[in-house]
């Protein structure tokens, strides 16, 4: 083919046989067609032609940037799977038009939070990682990534917010101006109302039972206890909600491949496994700027931000230690990596009880013990398991028991948060477990039936979008003054859910939706449009993973466009293809071909369909965000003046 050009050659396969597209493969493409529709008239309604967002002219308090991002984020995503062209430059300019707005409302200075947690930085910033997915790279691209990465480096003065002799983050609050040490009352006036629903930070307020599991934030005499409790004992030092700060790291090392962020993650997760072995195994949630544990906490292991006590306990010190774990793994190769995350599972299940004929594990840990006993999350051991697709730990999710139907597909009846299911598009993410069952064949009508899920949650999404609740001119009536909810509007608007693509396309569970990398076993370029994604009318299936195989059927549904494509191994070209058998309809290997590359080219002529089982490689290549062909300028980083 002499269309397009890879930095090398690759050894091209092309299919022959004629097919009729399977029903999963039709609905692949309608819900393509229907997203890309979606799409457009989401950003129509809720935009400006200059990407800034239809909304209030004023904005308080630290919170608020990373739920525009999280609300158009996923406009990226879904062009680095196939979707629509014009949705590249859509997203990107969304992008700058949300970080101008909410600069110019006073929660980010440099393109950047000025500071808040980990959590929320972690889902804002999931645009940003999509971005880098969407390619090609631009200068500014990488000159950002590289800014936002020296902020938790320690190569910023500006941002002090990473003691490299420590190997400490400083505080939970961090950003573009460094940790953030005391908050005020307007830090958190935009919470006030949704945390009186919440368990109370700290079990000694004044007037406040902590039993009751509540805490009155809206009295502004609770609210200033809170206040000056967490600036004495929270908002200093270290605490494992950090740990997503490493999808930014890793996010500068694959537009760069500069070995010193690699070095920070490595050196960082590498302190954190220090700090639980002195603590006898449990990873601690407060670190003291001395390194001490508890050190502004009575020396408690327990009771730091977002830690073991407040508000959500376990699934926040879990999900970013996966993330990292995972990072670590993808830019090293050592499948030791996982260790931490693993060894934190252990323990969570050695602590399970038997209670109303049910095991449950403890998700919090109060002064008088571990509390807040509930079955035990699949979807973690789920991600390590996907990646190292080792017996340990495919054991650790086999020994959760299967007390609800683990096939049962969940799609959420109304947006925010769903009453029946406990579910809400917020952060859809609800499928892992019947893909899990998928991956491994006990579950064969999964990719109908997510598919069809995905699609008649887009069509309620829509319909709520449409709606007078959905009119953005409306929300200043809606929305009383000192109601800041109307902050999630976008998310639960938004019609751009496609767990089902991503879970079928990638052979991968969709990313932890605080701060988590999209890792994928392959992706998908457009050879005749120099694009990601699946070209036009193609639909791909991974129909089996093993720890060093992929099976992946393609099919052309068109039977009036021929498409060149390529498959890459690993979302970022981590792995590297051996040998491919090629095989017809009925199952039967047709002929066996040799790659030894990261990358196969293939060509679907139209009408056509060719399942591949790819024996494979995993984890010896440098990740990277470079797309397969060259790339016009690969610009050098600009060096700013010396003042």
């Amino acid at each position: 083919m002499d269309s397009y050009q890879l930095n090398r050659k690759s050894v091209q396969i092309k299919s022959s046989e004629q097919v009729t597209p399977p029903q999963w493969a039709i609905q692949q493409q309608l819900l393509f067609q229907t997203l890309n529709q979606a799409a457009q008239e989401f950003i129509e309604r809720y935009t400006h032609a200059d990407g800034t967002l239809i909304w209030r002219s004023e904005w308080p308090g630290m919170d608020g940037s990373d739920d525009p991002y999280e609300g158009f984020m996923n406009l990226a995503l879904l062009y680095v799977l196939g979707g629509s062209a014009e949705l590249h430059e859509q997203s990107r300019k969304i992008w700058e038009g949300i970080t101008w707005q909410w600069t110019e409302y006073g929660q980010i200075h440099r393109e950047f939070d000025r500071y808040y947690d980990w959590m929320h930085h972690g889902e804002g910033y999931l645009y940003l990682y999509f971005l880098g997915l969407a390619g090609p790279a631009t200068p500014k691209d990488r000159q950002r990534a590289v800014r936002f990465a020296n902020m938790y480096s320690g190569d910023d003065p500006q941002a002090p917010n990473y003691d490299s002799e420590k190997k400490l983050i400083r505080s939970p609050l961090t950003g573009s101006m460094g940790p953030r040490f005391q908050v005020t009352e307007e830090d958190w006036s935009t919470h006030r109302g949704i945390l009186d629903d919440y368990l109370a930070p700290f079990e000694d307020i004044p007037g406040v039972d902590f039993a009751s599991r509540k805490c009155p934030w809206s009295d502004d005499e609770t609210y200033k206890q809170i206040i000056q409790r967490m600036n004495e004992r929270m908002n200093r030092g270290d605490v494992p909600l950090n740990l997503n700060v490493t999808s930014l790291l890793a996010h500068a090392f694959l537009h760069t491949g500069d070995e010193r962020f690699r070095d920070v993650i490595t050196e960082y997760l590498s302190a954190w496994e220090e700090r639980t072995q002195t603590n006898g195994g449990i990873i601690p949630d407060n670190i003291g700027l001395s390194g001490e544990i508890g050190q502004y906490n009575d020396g408690k292991w327990w009771g730091g931000y977002y830690g073991w006590r407040w508000p959500h306990g376990f699934l926040t010190i879990i999900e970013p230690l996966t993330n990292a774990c995972m990072n670590a793994v993808l830019l090293t190769g050592d499948m030791k990596k996982l260790q931490l995350a693993r060894e934190q599972l252990d323990r969570n299940w050695e602590l399970r009880q038997l209670q109303e004929d049910k095991w449950v594990v403890p998700h919090k840990h109060f002064d008088s013990g571990w509390a807040d006993y509930r079955e035990a999350t699949p979807h973690y051991p789920v991600y390590l398991w996907f990646i190292s697709m080792e017996d340990e730990d495919l054991e650790r999710v086999e020994r959760i028991p299967k007390n609800h139907d683990w096939n049962e597909v969940i799609v959420p009846k109304m947006s925010g948060t769903d009453k029946k299911t406990g579910r809400n598009t917020k952060h859809y993410i609800g499928n892992t477990q019947p893909w899990y069952q998928y991956i491994r064949g006990c579950n064969s009508d999964y990719p109908e039936r997510i598919l069809s899920a995905n699609y008649e949650l887009i069509g309620n999404q829509l319909a709520k979008m449409r709606s007078a609740e959905g009119d953005p001119h409306n929300w200043a009536h809606q929305y009383s003054e000192g109601d800041f909810s109307s902050i999630h509007a976008w998310q639960e608007m938004c019609p751009l859910y496609f767990e089902g693509l991503v879970q079928l396309t990638l052979g991968a569970p969709m990313h932890n939706s605080h701060g988590g990398l999209q890792h994928g076993r392959v992706r998908y370029f457009d050879a005749l449009a120099k694009r990601p994604g699946l070209p036009s009318g193609i639909s791909a299936l991974v129909e089996k993973l093993t720890s060093n195989s992929v099976t992946l059927h393609l099919v052309n549904t068109s039977l009036f466009d021929d498409q060149e494509m390529i498959v890459q191994a690993g979302m970022f070209g981590e792995h590297r293809f051996l040998q491919v058998e090629l095989m017809n309809q009925k199952g039967e290997v047709t002929d066996s071909i040799t790659v030894g590359d990261r990358y196969l080219q293939v060509s679907l002529p139209a009408g056509t369909g060719i399942t591949l089982q790819a024996s494979m490689e995993r984890y010896v290549n440098t990740p990277t965000y470079d797309m397969p062909w060259p790339e016009d300028h690969k610009s050098m980083l600009i060096q700013g003046r010396v003042k």
